[in-house]
């Protein structure tokens, strides 16, 4: 099935597209996203890598980064929730490059920053970037991938992600050493840079996003033509057929349409909830690990192990959600997130153990992370998409927000290893409960 008319003159553009073969022109596609995702890893870990170097440099405590490094996280919350609308008004395409163009440039510059106000302001402007590219990528990748392909290949994309971040680390380990801090900024910049022009030419704009805003037949059929010509040339019209239509003035009624509200409200609290546990151990698993007595080295080995689970787990968690209730795959991830949490507060002092065990919870909560966004594009009519995914992003990033600020406070309070390990199971049992609570009342797809 092609997804042609009797008649040969209207094709449906995803039939079309689940009925083809993945092509190099869709693989092209994938890999660019891929790439954008990467290099927004690469620039949101920065500052970790060069906090060090930074404080020696200009004389300062740790204390005086807090604002440096919460200012790109804010930054990111403004840029996830303004580019949805501005990508579902404007185009996927044009806003995917100016935010990888921001991200680029406001990086560059803050590598010459000469104040903590300079960097703090410039790492802001940084993050609008960086909260920009990431939905957006999502919602361009899922636009142009088959039904049968669609979680597994966009959170294969996301594994972009944890592998930027990791890539960081041992970049800067031979970079700043010898050229200073800066270096790492100035390479975090040029390299989006250089990756925008690329886009700019070979990245095509959503041909769904094309339809749906009546961009005209001759260009539709350009960004689709190298995956079927010779159907793509039969067509005189192109369609896009949601399973259901939602008619609303703006993108904001869209999400929260009588379809699509309940959804929406669901997937903010899951990924909210996710966030929390992520950051809260991101941000203070080597601290606590070194207040219960372990090695510096045991610490950082550890916390770098619970970001690579993410990578290993994300694949197989797209490739479940393509053959099984996506809902009930997720769900079950953040169940084992919580659960493994748990046994990773009980296993302090056996280092084997707890390496495992924090493997295992990286998997799950870092896995459950990643396949969101495919969730939320999945849900989202073609007129709210990019909207839907971004918000849930943005809201999302409230909960890291929370997260970080939770470790603090709970370490402030004077609780131990275990008893935070223990706290992390509420947040997992309430992203359990909301995907699967949206799984029963809002499963749908707008396909």
């Amino acid at each position: 099935m092609t997804g042609q008319s009797s008649t040969n003159t209207t094709l449906d553009v995803q039939s079309f597209i689940n009925a083809q073969p993945l092509s190099r022109y869709q693989w092209r596609i994938v890999v660019l996203c891929f790439l954008i995702v990467f290099l927004d890893g690469l620039d949101t870990a920065a500052m970790g890598f060069i906090a060090p170097a930074l404080t020696q440099d200009w004389g300062i405590d740790r204390a005086s980064l807090g604002p440096v490094m919460s200012a790109a996280l804010v930054g990111m919350v403004f840029g996830a929730l303004g580019s949805g609308p501005l990508a579902d008004r404007f185009g996927r395409k044009v806003v995917l490059v100016a935010a990888v163009f921001i991200f680029g440039l406001f990086s560059v510059i803050s590598a010459y920053s000469a104040t903590i106000d300079q960097l703090v302001i410039l790492r802001f402007l940084t993050g609008l970037g960086l909260g920009a590219a990431m939905p957006n990528a999502t919602t361009l990748l899922s636009e142009y991938t088959p039904e049968r392909l669609k979680s597994l290949l966009v959170t294969s994309m996301f594994c972009g992600f944890n592998l930027g971040m990791a890539c960081g680390g041992f970049v800067s380990a031979k970079l700043i050493p010898a050229f200073g801090w800066h270096s790492l900024l100035l390479l975090g910049g040029l390299l989006p840079l250089v990756l925008a022009v690329v886009l700019l030419f070979w990245l095509p704009e959503s041909a769904r996003y094309l339809v749906v805003h009546n961009r005209g037949v001759d260009q539709i059929r350009k960004v689709l033509l190298l995956i079927g010509p010779s159907i793509v040339q039969q067509a005189r019209e192109f369609s896009v057929p949601e399973q259901r239509t939602v008619k609303a003035r703006n993108v904001f009624a869209v999400i929260f349409s009588k379809e699509c509200g309940l959804g929406t409200v669901l997937l903010w609290m899951t990924y909210f909830m996710g966030l929390v546990i992520v950051y809260l151990l991101t941000s203070w698993l080597p601290t606590l690990m070194r207040d219960s007595g372990a090695s510096l080295e045991q610490a950082a080995f550890i916390g770098a192990l619970f970001q690579f689970g993410g990578v290993l787990s994300a694949v197989a968690v797209g490739w479940a959600m393509d053959r099984i209730n996506p809902h009930w795959v997720i769900g079950t991830f953040y169940l084992l997130a919580g659960v493994f949490a748990y046994c990773v507060g009980q296993s302090l002092g056996h280092v084997t153990l707890l390496a495992t065990l924090v493997l295992v919870a990286g998997m799950c909560i870092n896995g459950a992370q990643s396949a969101m966004p495919s969730l939320a594009a999945r849900f989202y009519p073609t007129q709210g998409r990019a909207t839907g995914v971004s918000w849930m992003l943005g809201i999302g990033r409230f909960g890291a927000i929370l997260g970080a600020w939770m470790g603090a406070t709970l370490l402030g309070l004077g609780w131990n290893f275990e008893q935070v390990l223990t706290a992390l199971v509420i947040p997992a049992a309430l992203a359990t409960a909301a995907v699967v609570i949206k799984g029963i009342v809002s499963h749908s797809d707008a396909s």
